[in-house]
């Protein structure tokens, strides 16, 4: 949302620069047809912008947005449409009315002027907070019941990790590593849009889990049960096991070093199905790389499925559940 946010931005700003541009030109000074046309074209950009992040907004409730992609082409349509009814209105409406001029100005251009600054700053500010410092962020499913559940929202802090160099995969200023047992928010590991994970595509969107396993950690479940290392992890008073049937270890055998080459490219969910979801390992996880899981054990596809999460695709720490005010908090 961030990058789409400084875009627009960006948009903005190159029509607030053209209009000071045509200005100091004299371009302004009456209703004539440049000065209709410009504020028909500031009507367009407005209205595209507002069509743009209400089909990004409504998409982002059903759980569509692709945070790798600027836009998608039906945001894009459904903006086009908008600009060009906002440019249409707003031409016909100058010619029912004529604008007084204020100061050598305009009395429209004057007030186009205003709210082109005023967006260009608040939304390059708020660009700039989101990718930098800290994004709010709704939870789409229950797999980390009970600390979060369905529609909470979060502030996620951004910094913690490092600050992103922008369209990089490099950070700088990193003010801790990723610890185990952080509660991540990250850019799902899928390079394809075609492959399918979790009963659907999910290229270039956010997740959130709990990281359980390091780079170099041996990571293995067996009845359910999370060993880390060899040694089980008893102390997990967040996990949560909603199921009293455990699924029986897969049929055949798979040679360890196949089974880790298959978890390290997603397949393991694709070749075991739910059978991995209570017995699953032992893996050893890259470097560079973390094992992440679902608070609610039985009910989240997470890294036994479509295996660990690159260092560079981990966007933040969940912070500050803000909404529903009954479940404000700091999450643990």
């Amino acid at each position: 949302m961030e990058e789409k946010l400084f875009w627009i931005g960006v948009l903005m700003g190159g029509h607030l620069f053209l209009s000071h541009h045509f200005r100091e030109k004299g371009k302004f000074k009456d209703n004539s047809r440049f000065t209709r046309v410009w504020h028909a074209i500031f009507a367009a950009l407005v209205s595209f912008i507002g069509m743009v992040l209400l089909t990004v907004s409504l998409d982002n409730r059903r759980g569509d947005v692709v945070t790798s992609m600027l836009f998608s082409g039906r945001q894009l349509v459904y903006g086009a449409l908008a600009a060009l009814a906002g440019a249409s209105y707003a031409y016909w409406r100058s010619f029912s009315s004529t604008p007084p001029v204020k100061d050598g100005l305009n009395a429209a251009m004057k007030e186009d002027m205003e709210w082109s600054e005023t967006v260009f700053s608040a939304v390059l500010l708020a660009s700039v907070v989101m990718y930098l410092f800290i994004q709010a962020f709704k939870i789409p499913s229950g797999s980390m019941e009970k600390t979060f559940l369905i529609g909470d929202h979060l502030f996620v802090n951004k910094f913690i990790y490092g600050f992103r160099i922008p369209y990089t995969q490099k950070k700088i200023v990193k003010f801790r590593p990723v610890k185990k047992g952080d509660i991540v928010v990250f850019q799902f590991p899928s390079l394809d849009p075609r492959e399918f994970q979790c009963g659907g595509s999910q290229y270039g969107k956010d997740f959130i889990k709990r990281v359980v396993g390091m780079p170099g950690d041996t990571v293995e479940v067996r009845e359910g049960q999370l060993y880390v290392n060899g040694a089980k992890i008893a102390d997990e008073p967040y996990a949560q096991y909603a199921d009293q049937f455990r699924y029986p270890k897969a049929s055949g055998k798979t040679a360890p070093g196949d089974y880790q080459v298959y978890w390290e490219n997603r397949l393991l969910g694709k070749m075991f199905s739910e059978y991995i979801r209570d017995n699953f390992g032992p893996v050893v996880v890259p470097a560079g790389q973390y094992m992440v899981m679902g608070d609610n054990r039985d009910r989240s596809c997470d890294s036994r499925y479509w295996g660990a999460v690159p260092e560079n695709l981990i966007k933040g720490k969940a912070w500050f559940t803000y909404w529903p005010p009954s479940r404000m908090g700091f999450p643990h």
